[in-house]
């Protein structure tokens, strides 16, 4: 089992609420390197509100993903790169290629690159993207994994596909790898998971996801490969999860409560620890290496932690570091 860590890089990412900085991004992704963390990953939002979680719509900040990650790039020197997804409709195929392709090189090819159909209405109004329904957001996103895959083969590109057409279209200089691994992220529902099938080299979903649930997915996933005709044990899977780690179960609990204070408009307040616990990567470390094993064992090749009750926040950085301690530290031997 590999191990990701998902990075800060919102304005309520770090500890007391500090502004978000390019800074703070490095180091973390340099400490989660020095940790023993396989990866490193960074998701896509104009801005983030926690509105939806029954707070106010204070708009909050946020990094821009492919432009950290080329900082990221050349900070660090082993954990590979990803996005934990990028909004397809927000960046024309071409030019995400040709970004992606500079990342890669930059990084010696350790460039993982997560795509999905976006989500948060409130952004794409903004800043003028048509929301449209989700069929049109599925269909700009199959038009962006397909023209990825024309663009990340060997040769000229040649694609007739409307707005995603190409005509002799290379990458030069090219990427490192041959192809860049694209990701599709969602929760798994029947068009998602054929979209990975014809186009990706895996499937992500984040960031509650219970193994007994998680095991009916993947058989989904299985018989959707075997009708489109792909090899089932090609498709890779990934998982990203909250997790909340104590020493003992005592220290798990007393995390958990501190999480639940700290969520925006109480969202957490009919949780339990166990509730919590159940679809998370929390507890005490025999607890979370028995949810890895259970993992694991449904074929998934890569953890990614968001060690808080928020996506990509470090509100606490010993959680990062006991994690490393007492779950990648073990299982490396």
């Amino acid at each position: 089992m590999r191990f990701g860590l998902a990075l800060p890089h919102y304005g309520f990412s770090l500890p007391d609420a500090e502004p978000i900085i390019h800074e703070a991004l490095l180091g973390w992704a340099g400490q989660a390197e020095a940790l023993g963390f396989d990866s490193v990953w960074v998701s896509d939002h104009f801005f983030y509100s926690f509105a939806r979680f029954g707070a106010g719509e204070e708009r909050i900040g946020s990094l821009e993903p492919l432009t950290a990650l080329a900082a990221v790039a050349v900070a660090t020197e082993r954990v590979r790169l990803g996005t934990l997804v990028l909004g397809s409709p927000f960046r024309h195929p071409s030019t995400l290629a040709k970004m992606a392709a500079g990342i890669d090189q930059l990084s010696d090819g350790r460039l993982d690159l997560g795509v999905g159909a976006g989500w948060f209405a409130d952004e794409f109004e903004a800043f003028g993207f048509p929301f449209g329904s989700v069929g049109d957001r599925f269909r700009a996103l199959e038009g962006t994994l397909g023209a990825l895959q024309s663009l990340f083969a060997d040769g000229p590109a040649m694609r007739d596909a409307g707005a995603a057409s190409l005509r002799g279209a290379e990458l030069l200089p090219p990427p490192v790898q041959r192809p860049i691994p694209v990701w599709v992220g969602g929760k798994g529902g029947p068009r998602m998971l054929r979209l990975a099938a014809r186009y990706a080299a895996g499937w992500n979903v984040v960031w509650r996801m219970a193994p007994e649930a998680y095991a009916q997915r993947v058989e989904a996933a299985q018989r959707i490969c075997e009708q489109e005709g792909r090899d089932p044990s090609t498709l890779r899977l990934s998982v990203g999860l909250y997790g909340l780690i104590g020493r003992d179960e005592g220290a798990a609990r007393a995390a958990f409560a501190r999480g639940q204070a700290d969520m925006p408009g109480g969202a957490l307040d009919a949780e339990t620890y166990e509730t919590w616990c159940a679809d998370t990567l929390s507890g005490s470390p025999d607890r979370i290496l028995e949810r890895v094993g259970a993992f694991e064992a449904l074929g998934v090749e890569e953890l990614i932690l968001s060690p808080w009750v928020l996506p990509f926040a470090v509100r606490e950085p010993e959680q990062v570091e006991l994690f490393a301690r007492h779950v990648i530290e073990p299982l490396r031997g």
